[in-house]
């Protein structure tokens, strides 16, 4: 393996949902543990499933994995990591700012965006603190920081004298930029993120186009703040011990077109690649066997059928949905399960009905016009731009907030406009528009991964509670919020995938939503290899891997679609319109 040839300290795994990223960092982890190193396996996923990996609980804490000598897994807890940030941000300032200002940073610090700086607070305690952890030959991190969350490191200026002289409104990173020892801390961590000899960038992919440009997309954006040197690992390839059957030979087809035409700029980059197992990767023995090549060629004959799934074909929801003239549809899911594709199918669905119907995305890196292929008659389609978002936001703030501020107080806000937080903040403005637009007409939103889309809800929240300390609750208004929290406008459609990671992630989606009042409508099962029911013994092993989960999402909801694995990519009006019309049960 490329990627473990003369491993620095640090292994940074980052990529699509979906991936594999925690399998092959657990196997990382692992191997690394077995050639006798000492290992420390870090999670910053407010999802992870280390813990159910490994077979134990592991939590906020160092723990080590019984099993293997040498090898300790940490997860990081979002919920204790944000109390331990909000008291470092509110503890200088107590007894020096008015009880107002106070409340204010409080509540500023209350939402989506203070957890992730929070996680990533303690990630680089992990890189930068030699006192507690550099005793560990290697730190393995199971999931990686973007490239607009690593920016938040080299903020310039200090917040402390804007917020003490009651300036403007405080930012979710409150005062803490101010705090030299933290400056210092960040600094090391970006010093060693920045140095190929202590840090290797591993970016993790599946054998698809859309997978391969999203790790160039972040290899290029993280190149451009001095994170280079990057290996590259193509995860779960279909081997030959899948056998010959016509599914199998076209999925094969498909992988070798997409790493036929891997992106340009990491085509060049030191390359792995895994193959698909039968199993699912949980346990020791399965982790062993991923770094590890298939065996041989596959038996070809016919395997005893699966147990039988129920009948879900989308259609039935598009059914259920045109029964209305309009609505907001809103597909969520974590990155890497097909949203994009089943936003597009029901848009498109909806449009074949003869309703009118637009189709956006706020996920800056959905291609739908690329999944659709041409124009459809009575189906719009347009994108949330985040970059022209942004500088209208920024342009409006500094005329209205800025307006009457003098000249270090214009400069705090300014630098206040460039933190990542008000980037949520400017693509909710053009978000409202669209849920505004849902009551003409079906507006069916392609969000971005699950913690993009968690940023942007709480935005959503954060001004209905503006508008109801400013209006009072008793006046008539109504805000985005309230029109998310209608199920007659609005659906939420949950996209996951029949695994486990996936299926968790959707679930903790779920508890989120269903915490701000909103209750998911459907959930979709996509890319299903049960739902394909195959007939080799490699593809019906990994079927059977399946049934627990598309179980478990029966257990979750009553409205459940399943999308079977498909031979071609569905891209075009002919085959996003088969998806509607595709059956789970076999022909």
């Amino acid at each position: 393996m490329k990627f473990l040839d003369d491993p620095p300290r640090f292994l940074f795994f980052t990529g699509k949902g979906g991936v594999g990223k925690t399998s092959v960092a657990c196997a990382t982890a692992l191997a690394l543990a077995r050639a006798g190193r000492k290992v420390l396996l870090v999670s910053t996923d407010p999802a992870s499933n280390v813990g159910q990996v490994f077979g134990l609980a592991i939590g906020n804490t160092v723990t080590p994995i019984p099993e293997v000598p040498g090898l300790s897994a940490l997860e990081i807890d979002p919920e204790q990591a944000v109390e331990a940030y909000r008291e470092r941000i509110l503890a200088p300032v107590r007894g020096q700012l008015p009880p107002a200002e106070l409340a204010g940073i409080a509540e500023g610090l209350a939402g989506s965006c203070t957890t992730e700086i929070a996680s990533f607070d303690e990630f680089t305690n992990l890189l930068a603190d030699e006192t507690a952890y550099g005793s560990y030959g290697h730190v393995i991190f199971d999931t990686a920081p973007t490239g607009h969350t690593i920016r938040l490191l080299q903020l310039p200026g200090s917040w402390t004298a804007f917020l003490a002289a009651g300036k403007g409104d405080p930012s979710c990173l409150g005062p803490l930029s101010g705090l030299e020892k933290q400056k210092q801390v960040y600094a090391k961590a970006v010093q060693v993120l920045t140095d190929p000899s202590r840090t290797r960038l591993v970016l993790v992919s599946r054998a698809q186009a859309s997978s391969l440009t999203e790790i160039e997309r972040t290899y290029l954006e993280l190149s451009q703040i001095g994170i280079t040197g990057g290996y590259v690992i193509i995860n779960g390839v279909l081997p030959e011990a899948a056998g010959t059957e016509d599914l199998a030979r076209a999925l094969r087809a498909r992988e070798a077109a997409a790493i036929a035409g891997i992106p340009a700029a990491i085509a060049g980059l030191p390359r792995d690649v895994l193959d698909l197992k039968p199993g699912n990767m949980v346990g020791i023995p399965a982790l062993e066997s991923l770094l590890a090549p298939s065996a041989g060629a596959g038996d070809t004959g016919n395997a005893a059928p699966l147990p039988g799934l129920e009948d879900a074909p989308l259609g039935a929801l598009v059914d259920e949905l045109a029964l209305q003239n309009h609505g907001l549809i809103l597909c969520m899911g974590k990155g890497g399960v097909g949203k994009t594709t089943v936003a597009a199918a029901i848009a498109v669905a909806l449009a074949k009905r003869g309703h009118e119907v637009h189709l956006t995305t706020t996920d800056p890196a959905a291609h739908l016009t690329e999944t659709l292929h041409g124009s459809i008659p009575g189906l719009t389609v347009s994108r949330i731009d985040p970059d022209a978002a942004i500088q209208e936001y920024r342009s409006h703030v500094m005329q209205t907030k800025g307006k009457s501020l003098d000249d270090d107080g214009r400069a705090a806000l300014a630098e206040d406009l460039m933190s990542p937080c008000n980037d949520e903040v400017a693509v909710f403005r053009q978000f409202s528009k669209a849920v505004q637009e849902s009551r003409r007409h079906f507006v069916v939103i392609d969000t971005a991964p699950t913690g993009h889309t968690l940023l942007l809800l709480d935005a959503t929240g954060s001004y209905h509670r503006e508008m109801v300390r400013q209006v009072g609750a008793t006046m008539g208004f109504v805000t985005p919020l309230m029109r998310l929290q209608d199920p007659s406008l609005t659906k939420v459609v949950l996209v996951t995938l029949a695994e486990t990671t996936p299926v968790l992630e959707a679930e903790e989606l779920k508890t989120d939503l269903e915490r701000a009042g909103i209750h998911p409508w459907a959930w979709v099962v996509n890319n299903s290899i049960a739902a394909a029911h195959p007939r080799t013994p490699f593809l019906q092993a990994r079927a059977a891997g399946e049934i627990g989960q598309i179980r478990k999402v029966h257990t979750l909801t009553n409205r459940v679609a399943l999308i079977p694995l498909l031979a071609e990519e569905p891209v075009g009006e002919a085959k996003l319109s088969a998806l509607t019309e595709l059956s789970s049960q076999p022909a």
